[in-house]
């Protein structure tokens, strides 16, 4: 750890004591602590065995340290060096046993795996039948090795990946609804039930005189079009006079619905079973 250097001028060099520390010389502080300047070091400050350590390698077991150190010094994976590569991983696990021997129990299980197939491979070969090789001590452990180091890389590829959160981000755009109600459209047999409605009301007027009289569609579509003008809306029966008879009822019928065809007229309902209202069709301008 390096000690702050007391702030002098050339012309005025530092002071140290007998421990090497520095003094105070012209009211210069040593360092500052908390934005208050110190002008000399604690004698009672404390620092911890271990405070200054820092490990350069993390491993995430055992596997992993192993194929570190086989990988590192370039060792062939189908024919691992057993002597070195236990001595450097025990090396390994004599460092960790002195600060966290929980972390340790799980190297050390390896660790003793390691002995054993240190030396099974110094016993003779068992024997096998002629025409066969003897199996290799170190078989199970190099399936391992080579299944743990598929599945890193594999976790590697993964990670330099876009993700999403670490990344990326997923773009939100807030639309603002229109404040126009926009009201539900009317069904056909909606429309057919107040048409059958104002037949019946149509059939308690009797009419005596029978003359023959020719009705215009276009007519009558302007008539629909002047009762519309300067009103919100109407009410769909309100545009049918009775009295008139069914023929120019029927005739202006007819109008409304070429209206509607030509989008010169819109026909609403607030809600099912509401009164259908009539209003000319919005114009923007």
């Amino acid at each position: 750890m390096n000690t702050p250097t007391p702030l002098t001028t050339p012309d005025t060099p530092a002071v140290v004591d007998g421990a090497g520390m520095p003094m105070v010389v012209d009211h210069v502080a040593v360092a500052r602590l908390y934005g208050e300047p110190l002008f000399s070091m604690p004698s009672d400050l404390y620092i911890p065995p271990d405070a200054l350590e820092v490990f350069l390698e993390a491993f995430e077991g055992p596997l992993d340290l192993l194929l570190y150190l086989i990988r590192k010094q370039n060792f062939n994976i189908l024919d691992i060096p057993m002597a070195a590569v236990t001595r450097q991983y025990l090396s390994y696990v004599d460092e960790i046993r002195q600060h966290n021997l929980e972390l340790a129990a799980e190297y050390l299980l390896m660790a003793a795996m390691l002995i054993e197939i240190k030396s099974r491979m110094l016993l003779p070969p068992k024997k096998v039948a002629e025409g066969q090789e003897p199996e290799d001590p170190r078989a199970e452990l190099v399936r391992r090795l080579l299944e743990y180091e598929q599945m890193k890389l594999a976790s590697m590829r993964l990670n330099e990946m876009p993700h999403f959160g670490r990344d990326f981000i997923k773009a939100q755009v807030y639309i603002e609804q229109s404040l126009q109600p926009r009201f539900p459209d009317v069904h056909l047999v909606e429309l057919q039930d107040a048409w059958r409605d104002i037949l019946k009301r149509a059939t308690l007027v009797q009419h005596h005189k029978i003359s023959r009289e020719e009705l215009s569609v276009r007519e009558h579509m302007s008539i629909v079009l002047k009762h519309l003008q300067g009103r919100k809306f109407v009410e769909f029966e309100h545009l049918f006079d009775p009295s008139q008879g069914t023929p120019v009822l029927v005739v202006t019928f007819i109008a409304l619905l070429e209206l509607a065809k030509e989008t010169l007229i819109e026909i609403t309902q607030a809600e099912a079973f509401a009164p259908i209202y009539v209003r000319l069709a919005y114009t923007p301008v």
